[in-house]
C-alpha cells in the first residue's frame, strides 16, 4: 500500500495532534490561518505598481491538526524566486518545537501588456498604430512580455508576428537600420542598369523590411526594401 506523503516538514510530536490524538489536549492552530499567511506573503512579493494579482491557496488535509503556534506565522518567500503560476510557499511556526506546512499556491498576476493588432513582419519596425495594450496573466507568458513603446523604441522584429500575439523581447532583433524621416538612398536596378536616388523613408524596417519611400527629387512614392543601413532597394 502506498504511504500517504504529509505536506508537513519537521514536525515535533508535540506540535502535531492526528486525529487519534486526544481531543482538547492542545489549541488548535486554524488551517485556514496558515493559508492566509502564504497567501499574503506572495502578495506582498509579488505586487508591482499598475498590476493586478491574484493568489489562492490550494487545500490542506484536513486531518492534519496543528499545535496552535505562539507567535505570528512566518511564510518563506526566495526574494529572487521566479513567479509561476503554480508555486508551494513553506509557513512556520517559529517558536520551539514548532512546525512547517508547505502550502500550494495558485498566482495570477495581470499586467499591461503590448499585443500586435495585425501581421507583422521579420524586419518591421514597431508603431503604435501596429499594437495596442491588452492585461494579460505575465505568469503564463514563459518568453517575457514587453509593457510599453519605450523598449520597442527603434528595434525591429526578428521574425514574423501573427496578429493577437503579445510581444515578447526575443522578437525583436537590433535597432533598425532605417527609421521614417530618415534621408536614405535609393537604388532603382533595371536590366543591368544601376539609378540612384536622394529619398525620405516613411516607414521604419531592418534589412529585409518592406517600407514607402518618396522621391526627393520628383516627389514620388515607391515601395522599397531595406538592403542595408541608410540604403533601400526600389521594388518593381
Amino acid at each position: 500500500m502506498r504511504a500517504w506523503r504529509s505536506p508537513i516538514a519537521g514536525l515535533g510530536i508535540a506540535a502535531l495532534w492526528l486525529g487519534g490524538a486526544t481531543a482538547g489536549a492542545s489549541a488548535i492552530q486554524s488551517l485556514d490561518s496558515v493559508r492566509a499567511t502564504a497567501e499574503q506573503a506572495v502578495r506582498q512579493q509579488y505586487a508591482l505598481p499598475g498590476s493586478r494579482i491574484e493568489v489562492t491557496a490550494g487545500s490542506l488535509d484536513l486531518r492534519l491538526q496543528l499545535a496552535e503556534c505562539r507567535l505570528p506565522l512566518r511564510a518563506v518567500v526566495a526574494r529572487d524566486a521566479q513567479l509561476a503560476s503554480r508555486i508551494t510557499v513553506p509557513v512556520q511556526c517559529p517558536q520551539e518545537g514548532g512546525w512547517t506546512v508547505r502550502v500550494p499556491l495558485q498566482v495570477q498576476l495581470f499586467r499591461q501588456t503590448l499585443v500586435t493588432s495585425r501581421l507583422l513582419l521579420r524586419g518591421d519596425g514597431v508603431s503604435a498604430a501596429d499594437v495596442h495594450v491588452e492585461e494579460r496573466d505575465v505568469t503564463r507568458l514563459g518568453y517575457g512580455y514587453i509593457e510599453n513603446m519605450e523598449q520597442v523604441a527603434g528595434r525591429s522584429l526578428a521574425r514574423a508576428v501573427a496578429s493577437g500575439s503579445v510581444l515578447s523581447p526575443g522578437m525583436l532583433g537590433g535597432r533598425r537600420m532605417v527609421r521614417a524621416g530618415d534621408h536614405v538612398e535609393m537604388v532603382a536596378r533595371l536590366d543591368g542598369i544601376e539609378v540612384r536616388a536622394d529619398g525620405v523613408a516613411l516607414g521604419s524596417g531592418d534589412n529585409g523590411a518592406r517600407l514607402r519611400v518618396r522621391n526627393e527629387s520628383s516627389g514620388k512614392v515607391v515601395d522599397a526594401m531595406v538592403s542595408a543601413p541608410g540604403v533601400v532597394l526600389a521594388l518593381p
